[in-house]
């Protein structure tokens, strides 16, 4: 069973939530998925990946950050204003808001709050960001993650506050997406320690899965290997699955699961089962 949310944001705006396996709420884990950039709730495989954990006996959560771009249309980027806007820190903030309407009862009451999350790309930097942050965190996946987020060379950034704004595309919609100086300015004020992943990852003492597809384009494999250096290999796994790409072979629209993506979610599940199990973290 699903439902959809709408909480604020505590830095203003609105939060689109989808919830799945409301009937696993009082008594089971809770699985959060964040999205990455240029990502949404209800892209590709995140609805099937809901129903796959609540299944299991999860109760899921989904949701865009209130900046992702996403409007009323769920599928297409109508608000690329607030797009423009966003920064990291907000995301993580958001992170933080949705767990906070977690553990208050807003979607049900709980009995055990514990908390895994699951974060794709950049979705997985900020997962990695906020889960020291968060008590009840007890499991950490990210999936294609980033181990950086300056991602651009001295050159972009000149001409990024020459301009007052950096441009992307996006290849799929043809649409070109503003980045506006907050985000620069957002990165480099918190460098050294909100946003330092190395810094959090060292930090982190939960168990964590790194996933990567080896054949990844957008985010290459040294960066997930970047993360297992700097992460505790007592209680960290790190899978490279071999021949599939940065969303392990799924497209948006969706046209169904694969072999690769299988195993992701198989390996997720297994790892997330055996940690809330045992967890002492």
């Amino acid at each position: 069973m699903t439902k959809n949310h709408t909480i604020k944001s505590s830095l203003g705006g609105n939060i689109s939530i989808t919830t799945f396996g409301n009937e696993n709420i009082s008594q089971k884990n809770c699985i959060i998925l964040i999205h990455g950039f240029k990502g949404f709730k209800d892209w590709g495989y995140a609805p099937y990946l809901g129903e796959y954990f609540s299944n299991k006996g999860y109760f899921v959560i989904t949701f865009n950050f209130s900046h992702n771009g996403i409007g009323e249309n769920k599928y297409e980027f109508t608000e690329l204003e607030k797009f423009a806007d966003n920064t990291f820190t907000r995301e993580i903030t958001e992170l933080e808001d949705v767990v906070k309407a977690y553990q208050e009862n807003k979607f049900g009451i709980i009995d055990n709050p514990s908390i895994g999350l699951i974060g794709h790309s950049r979705g997985g930097a900020i997962a990695l960001l906020t889960a020291s942050k968060l008590e009840n965190v007890k499991v950490v996946s990210t999936w294609g993650s980033i181990a950086t987020l300056d991602r651009y060379s001295e050159r972009q950034k000149e001409i990024w506050r020459k301009k007052g704004y950096f441009s992307v595309m996006n290849m799929r919609t043809k649409q070109e997406m503003r980045l506006n100086l907050t985000l620069l300015k957002d990165l480099e004020d918190n460098k050294s320690d909100t946003l330092n992943i190395k810094k959090k990852v060292e930090e982190l003492n939960k168990p964590l899965l790194i996933i990567h597809g080896s054949e990844d384009l957008a985010v290459k494999v040294n960066e997930a290997e970047q993360l297992y250096s700097w992460s505790d290999k007592e209680i960290t796994e790190f899978k490279l699955i071999e021949n599939t790409g940065h969303t392990f072979g799924c497209v948006h629209p969706f046209k169904g699961t694969n072999s690769k993506f299988d195993f992701v979610l198989k390996s997720t599940l297994d790892f997330f089962n055996n940690h809330f199990a045992n967890s002492n973290y």
